[in-house]
């Protein structure tokens, strides 16, 4: 399975974080699956380091393309126009500009997304979600 993952499970993967639940480190723990993270990301966790607002993850910021791509075996996404051009337009309110690109890139792409932020839902992303049993 292709997916792309939101900032947040890169970080919590980076630093093995509990707050995984065991379905989803289950797929991004397995090798057939391909993690795409959106180049939104980079420019997130790094502004975030840089303000202080996530003082865990200096280390893994320090060299963040490197950690993302050899030390997890994800693939960045870059941004693209078309996609970024859709993160513009969305009429959905929801200011935050980070989560609007990762929106973008997951429609334009036609990628499912794994996040636990529920607001995704309003820019009509496939969100991966807990499976039913």
């Amino acid at each position: 399975m292709r997916f792309l993952i939101d900032t947040h499970y890169v970080l919590w993967a980076a630093i093995n974080s509990t707050r995984i639940e065991p379905w989803a480190r289950k797929m991004i723990a397995d090798l057939n699956n391909e993690i795409l993270v959106s180049a939104a990301s980079i420019y997130e966790i790094s502004v975030k380091v840089r303000y202080g607002k996530l003082p865990e993850a200096v280390e893994f910021e320090s060299d963040l393309i490197v950690n993302i791509e050899n030390r997890l075996g994800y693939k960045l996404l870059p941004l693209e126009p078309e996609a970024m051009m859709r993160a513009a337009r969305f009429e959905e309110p929801h200011a935050d500009p980070f989560d609007r690109m990762i929106a973008g890139h997951a429609i334009q792409n036609n990628l499912p997304l794994l996040s636990t932020d529920t607001k995704f839902d309003a820019f009509g992303v496939r969100c991966l979600k807990k499976p039913k049993r």
